[in-house]
């Protein structure tokens, strides 16, 4: 069991999703639940839900609730009901469902728990950041066929429910200089910068069916630019009037700092290549003719503990929370009088003999 979140899911244009896929700050490493990939299978029967799929403490959670947020979620996904097949559609319902029952009883538990208008606001402005304009935003709210007061209920429910929760654990959280200590001491590799440059670059963009003499063509342009800025002209302002790099209109062609492996081989190996303030002729890579300024440098570095303090204890801290908040949500799960009535999805697949087992996966890097 998991309490996962998203704030894009919240107004993913799932803005009718249980209030558990809103919260993004309480499980902000975990993906929102995804029902599986289609894949090709034999014609199977039609799937058909009970009209009731689970009572939750006495409230029934009907399927017209469930499907709506389940297509909600895939609708954020970009994805069709239609295509994925019934058995793994019903592995997704219980996906969803199972985070609706944990919404019902953080929900019920935080009935009473003490919400401002400021912090409502706060998450407001937050969402309407990760739209553009309040404008875009009605127009999403409307579109998943909700309003806006609605959405900012849901809010304020969310709200309430991870303020009951921080009041669960506000004394299970704490870390300590020899928490990070140990961290830093067990897990070197983290803590190793490897060499980085910052650049700018201007791009003039090839296509990949050009021919000869109009790549030629394409390079003697690119050079062309590369003379104006080795004679003195400004190189942010050029690239704001000649790259074909859309982010350059923003960023006047600054790419900030990378390391080698970020970037296509082509241009990283002549970006590293450079020194601060060098301009480079024309640099071919699958976009294009790169015009390269290198405007820093960082050497590679072992980060020291007591720089590395203040960013890991953070990090250390919200580990802890999210340990915390998880043990709070199973024990409340685990003691709740829940019936669920969806039929069982199917078994996957036993592997084949011999067959070696998946990987674990390796574990987050402080940050």
């Amino acid at each position: 069991m998991k309490f996962q979140g998203s704030l894009l899911i919240a107004l993913s244009l799932c803005l009718a999703a249980p209030a558990s896929l809103l919260a993004a700050d309480k499980k902000k490493a975990a993906a929102p639940p995804a029902p599986p990939a289609p894949t090709e299978a034999p014609a199977a029967k039609p799937l058909v839900l009970p009209d009731t799929v689970a009572v939750v403490e006495g409230s029934d959670v009907k399927k017209e609730e469930l499907i709506k947020a389940f297509n909600n979620l895939l609708s954020a996904r970009k994805m069709s009901p239609d295509a994925i097949p019934p058995e793994q559609r019903l592995q997704g319902y219980h996906m969803v469902l199972d985070e609706i029952i944990i919404d019902k009883l953080l929900a019920k538990r935080a009935e009473k728990t003490a919400v401002t208008d400021d912090e409502v606001k706060a998450q407001w402005e937050r969402i309407k950041g990760n739209f553009g304009s309040e404008e875009e935003l009605k127009k999403q709210v409307e579109a998943a066929g909700e309003t806006i007061d609605k959405v900012k209920k849901g809010l304020h429910d969310r709200i309430a429910e991870e303020n009951w929760i921080n009041e669960q654990i506000k004394d299970k959280v704490n870390v300590t200089d020899a928490d990070a200590e140990d961290f830093y001491k067990k897990n070197p590799e983290q803590f190793k910068s490897p060499e980085q440059v910052r650049a700018s670059h201007i791009l003039v963009k090839v296509d990949a069916t050009a021919k000869p003499e109009q790549v030629v063509e394409k390079q003697k342009a690119a050079q062309a630019i590369a003379d104006r800025v080795k004679k003195g002209e400004d190189f942010g302002k050029l690239a704001k009037e000649l790259s074909e790099d859309p982010s350059a209109k923003q960023n006047s062609g600054d790419l900030d700092f990378f390391t080698k492996e970020a970037m296509v081989p082509e241009f990283s190996k002549a970006a590293f290549a450079m020194k601060k303030d060098e301009i480079s002729d024309p640099v071919r890579s699958e976009f294009g003719f790169h015009v390269i300024k290198v405007t820093d440098r960082k050497d590679a570095e072992t980060v020291t503990l007591e720089k590395a303090r203040p960013q890991l204890l953070a990090y250390l801290k919200n580990q802890k929370k999210q340990a915390e908040i998880e043990k709070v949500v199973q024990d409340v799960r685990a003691k709740a009088d829940v019936k669920i009535n969806l039929p069982e999805p199917p078994a996957p697949p036993a592997p084949a003999p011999g067959a070696a087992p998946a990987p674990e996966p390796a574990p987050a890097p402080a940050k």
